[in-house]
């Protein structure tokens, strides 16, 4: 395909042409997760959003010719609160919170990445990155600590378009004695009694969170790559000091060349967070309703605005999978949508506009040829849906609704003898109940029939 690829970069703030530094070696690192916890639908959203952007630079470039990595982060201070809060060994609460964000990862029809990076696996090289930093005047030791010295690096806030002083008074930084400066971030600590810890020539201790993406990205993608992404969140202070760390370790001019964040997903216009209360995790979804639900929820926005998220939002993207799955076809076939088609994800992943698009290629698909109904159901597993067929959708629906047919059909009977005897209150319950059970009912000709929604 012909047609250029355009990003929003951060690094600038500004939506500009893709071009990689090499079209047979591209390599984009996304952050993953800290597994102290179950996955929630923040963090479902970057999951989504890279994604797609994965599925577009293999669309265009060759699936060989792209690197996706995106780590694990399976040493932390929330793991180690986490593991004993709990009264369980830090590896097996990372290895089921791992498993739980895989599961979670196919639930939401996620293409597996090329590599997924372990932080445990990779803490020599941080001991030597950070000795590389101590030895070029940019990281400094202190009472066992070792901290990045923010005021050596004379781009520190370009990413954020703020100076120190601004990005300090805005976040929250960890004050200690043992730092020359407050804004200084820590690359090496010292591990407490029971705590993880690796020997290293300051003693015993864990690196800091920061250096762990730097050192991954390096060793996958090199000293500088195409793109780097995670959510806006990560701006500061961890996207900010891995450009620090990284720049001034391998004596480069930049570090990743695009930077991509998505927005935050809010509910009634609140930031979902812990400390609102207002979590909710990804598994708690999955007996309710489809992965390919939530993916379309998720793509409904443009990834760079918040994602407001509600019942409502849930239930339309319901009724729209209900509708396409009436042109469904199956298909061996290579993806046969249209370059016009494709467009709207090649200008900075407009995911909104593709599904308009989709709803366009249904219109022609529902009355249209079997060739229409093709291109409409390659176009959809183009985004990761339709990832079941249109019998399974079916049964799926059915396994969640938790009747029986002979059920159903008792319960409209029920409803035609209260009709029968005016009982209208009554017909409307069961009317209501059938519903909230996903299930509707439709009276024409006298006879009543239904459906699932």
């Amino acid at each position: 395909m012909n047609k250029d690829i355009y990003l929003t970069n951060s690094l600038g703030n500004k939506k500009e042409k893709f071009i990689p530094m090499n079209e047979k070696n591209i390599g984009m690192y996304v952050c993953g997760p800290t597994v102290y916890d179950d996955p929630h639908i923040g963090n479902a959203r970057p999951l989504v959003v890279f994604d797609i952007l994965y599925k577009v630079l293999k669309c265009k470039y060759g699936k060989k010719n792209v690197s996706y990595v995106r780590n694990i982060t399976d040493i932390d201070d929330k793991i180690i609160k986490a593991s004993n809060e709990k009264s369980i060994s830090i590896k097996e609460l990372t290895e089921n919170i791992t498993e739980r964000f895989h599961d979670d990862c196919n639930y939401l029809s996620c293409d597996v990445p090329t590599n997924e990076p372990k932080a445990t696996d990779n803490v020599s090289l941080m001991i030597e990155m950070i000795n590389d930093l101590i030895n070029k005047k940019y990281a400094y030791l202190n009472k066992k600590h070792v901290y990045f010295e923010i005021k050596k690096f004379k781009d520190y806030g370009k990413l954020s378009n703020r100076n120190i002083d601004e990005l300090i008074a805005g976040s929250r930084v960890e004050v200690s004695d043992n730092k020359i400066n407050n804004e200084d971030f820590v690359l090496w600590k010292p591990s407490n009694n029971n705590e993880p810890s690796w020997d290293s020539p300051w003693g015993p201790g864990r690196p800091g969170w920061h250096l762990e993406c730097s050192v991954m990205s390096k060793k996958y993608l090199g000293e500088k790559f195409d793109i780097h992404g995670g959510g806006r969140d990560l701006i500061f202070p961890h996207h900010e000091n891995e450009i620090a760390q990284s720049v001034c370790a391998n004596d480069t001019d930049g570090f990743a060349n695009y930077w991509v964040h998505n927005g935050f997903i809010t509910i009634s216009k609140e930031k979902m967070s812990k400390s609102q209360g207002n979590i909710l995790k990804i598994k708690d979804f999955k007996k309710k309703i489809s992965g390919q639900v939530l993916r379309l929820a998720l793509l409904s926005t443009h990834y760079k605005q918040p994602l407001d998220w509600s019942n409502k939002l849930l239930d339309e993207s319901e009724k729209t999978l209900n509708k396409w799955y009436q042109c469904y076809v199956e298909t061996n076939s290579k993806t046969l949508i249209s370059t016009n088609d494709l467009l709207p994800l090649y200008d900075d992943l407009n995911t909104p506009a593709y599904i308009t698009n989709l709803h366009k290629l249904f219109d022609k698909a529902v009355n249209g040829e079997h060739s229409d109904k093709e291109i409409f159901t390659t176009a959809c597993q183009f985004i990761g849906l339709f990832n079941i067929n249109a019998k399974e959708w079916e049964n799926f629906k059915k396994s969640l609704v938790g009747m029986s047919q002979e059920d159903i059909l008792s319960m409209i009977e029920a409803r035609e003898i209260a009709r029968t005897n005016k009982d209208f209150g009554k017909a409307d319950k069961i009317r209501d109940e059938l519903s909230d059970k996903g299930i509707l009912i439709e009276d024409k000709d006298g006879k009543t029939s239904w459906k699932f929604k």
